[in-house]
């Protein structure tokens, strides 16, 4: 295995080893990409204050996430099409997670199905839904993450209408990859990765096809996403959706103050603040700035969680410092994935676990749970000074 030091280490060698679609689907935001960048830029605004002469024995980066025991307070993020950045993608990205005693969180849009992800592993993992129009496909869906011993329900409140991502669209994104000249150019760069997905039989969106009423092949799915989204959701049919599940729920897909609030009033046991990566609004404000004010209104009412920007150690000490009770990497573990495979993941997890617990005693604490404001140095409007 390469020498890999940082996140950056294994972004760089997803890039040459996973074909240029799939690279482009996770490293992507919609429209001019303002909201993607800024979520991680935000972050390198926000400094960290040194403190020295504390006893650091004994650290601890130990928490808990929505009840459940956490290494670290790190979930890893619902990702669509994960199964074709590397073979089995889901899979082996749940393995790693197991092992390491994080959440992984399976995604409606997966390529590897509920089922294939619960017989592969041991422990209980979250599944993601979104909100959509077809009730019947909603609760066999839901039944079947129940089935499959999942152990919280996060529900995407964020995707009613698809935000344009440009790249995709000029790709032709699809699973598996519409065989073009220049797909099949840059697939024949790609050896060991085609080779992979030769070997496994998961290479459609296993929670769809076969399951969706009309969905029988790859090539129904296409007109069957095209409608599925509820363009229609309001407060009543996330409070119906949350009626489906009996642990947990999640909403993922708050970015203001007043959806936070709304959010905790509809039972929910936590929030996600997240701008879907930058994938949806391009112009909104980055997770990380918004994240102060939400906590400050929603109090101990619900449990606070913060998604897209974080690439380090570091960033998961910001967002745990200014309020948040846990945090998701998305394109981080991606990154590894597809360099690696579950290897990859396992380095991913274990370079963030290492650079916050460094971290958080270089700033003078032995415990997450210690983490404060106080541990930062935050510049003036950070949250921004706006007229509304």
């Amino acid at each position: 295995m390469p020498v890999i030091t940082e996140i950056e280490d294994l972004k760089r060698i997803y890039k040459r080893r996973v074909p240029k679609m799939f690279y482009d689907y996770a490293e992507t935001g919609s429209w001019t990409e303002q909201t993607f960048r800024e979520n991680s830029s935000d972050f390198d605004k926000l400094r960290l204050r040194q403190r020295i002469a504390v006893d650091m024995t004994g650290r601890n980066t130990a928490t808990k996430m929505v009840g459940q025991d956490v290494s670290m307070p790190v979930a890893l993020a619902p990702v669509g099409l994960t199964g074709m950045q590397h073979a089995d993608g889901e899979i082996l990205a749940a393995k790693a997670a197991e092992k390491f005693g994080v959440p992984f969180t399976l995604s409606t849009m997966s390529i590897c199905s509920i089922e294939d992800v619960a017989e592969n592993t041991e422990k209980p993992f979250w599944f993601q839904v979104y909100t959509l129009k077809d009730d019947d496909f909603m609760r066999r869906l839901v039944d079947r993450a129940k089935a499959a011993n999942c152990s919280a329900l996060v529900i995407t409140v964020d995707l009613q209408i698809m935000g344009q991502r440009h790249k995709d669209l000029k790709n032709g994104l699809s699973a598996p990859p519409k065989l073009t000249l220049r797909s099949m150019a840059n697939l024949a760069t790609k050896v060991p990765w085609g080779l992979e997905m030769l070997q496994t039989k998961r290479r459609f969106f296993g929670n769809i096809v076969g399951h969706a009423k009309g969905v029988s092949d790859p090539a129904s799915l296409s007109s069957w996403t095209a409608e599925a989204f509820d363009h229609s959701l309001d407060w009543e049919r996330i409070k119906f959706l949350r009626s489906l599940w009996d642990g947990p729920v999640i909403l993922k897909g708050i970015l203001d103050v007043e959806d936070a609030k709304m959010a905790a009033n509809v039972g929910a046991d936590a929030i996600v603040v997240s701008n879907h990566g930058g994938r949806q609004l391009d112009g909104a404000l980055s997770s990380i700035r918004m994240l102060s004010s939400i906590v400050e209104a929603v109090g101990d009412k619900i449990e606070v969680h913060l998604d897209s920007g974080i690439r380090s150690g570091q960033d998961v000490l910001k967002a745990i410092a200014m309020g948040a009770k846990g945090t998701y990497i998305g394109r981080a573990f991606v990154y590894g994935l597809g360099a690696m495979g579950e290897k990859g993941v396992t380095k991913a997890l274990e370079t963030i676990h290492k650079e916050l617990d460094t971290t958080m005693a270089l700033c003078g604490r032995r415990d997450v749970h210690d983490l404060d404001r106080s541990n930062l140095l935050i510049p003036k409007g950070f949250e921004g000074d706006w007229v509304e």
